[in-house]
């Protein structure tokens, strides 16, 4: 985990039948204000089977991460990381590909009992945070290359009233993409 962060990115993928749209946007850690977006387009060649969702959108997302100009510190992915039944969710994937520091963030659980504000395995490992957020909670996993007190402190900082910024960024841009597709 690099000692000071001055990028952060967010990525997301988008499905229409057998297309798909990865976006990355890379913000200013402290202002979050977007300095940089990327896109990509696919044909999907892995089916849907629950629980290999990364083996579907790794490829796209990644696609789009490598795009980047602007080389962030870390990388949010809209995924799980190692709170996953397989403890190797798509932020995961995604970090040990571009070998740099990656979170996963999660809107739903997969994996795990929630004790408080954390997610823990059979043998009460901790293996996410919980962050509540109104009526719904965020999942923070460790993708690659970080500790998950460090991964639930970049994503608080990265929290607006909106959302997870990065991230949410990143989901519409995807999703212009996929609309643009459909069209």
């Amino acid at each position: 985990m690099p000692e000071e962060i001055g990028y952060v990115a967010g990525a997301d993928g988008a499905y229409y039948d057998d297309r798909a749209a990865g976006a990355s946007v890379v913000v200013d850690y402290n202002s979050l204000e977007a300095v940089e977006v990327r896109t990509a387009r696919a044909r999907v060649t892995f089916p849907y089977v629950p629980g290999l969702l990364s083996f579907r959108e790794a490829p796209v997302v990644l696609s789009a991460l490598r795009k980047l100009k602007h080389k962030p510190d870390v990388c949010l992915v809209d995924g799980h990381g190692l709170a996953h039944p397989r403890r190797f969710g798509l932020a995961c994937h995604v970090g040990v590909i571009m070998n740099q520091p990656t979170i996963g963030v999660a809107k739903s659980r997969l994996f795990g009992i929630q004790v408080g504000d954390t997610l823990v395995d059979r043998e009460e490992n901790v293996i996410a945070t919980v962050l509540r957020l109104d009526k719904k909670s965020l999942y923070v996993s460790v993708g690659h290359k970080i500790s998950l007190e460090d991964a639930t402190r970049i994503v608080e900082h990265c929290l607006t009233k909106r959302g997870l910024e990065p991230v949410l960024l990143a989901h519409r841009e995807a999703k212009k993409l996929i609309w643009s597709t459909k069209n």
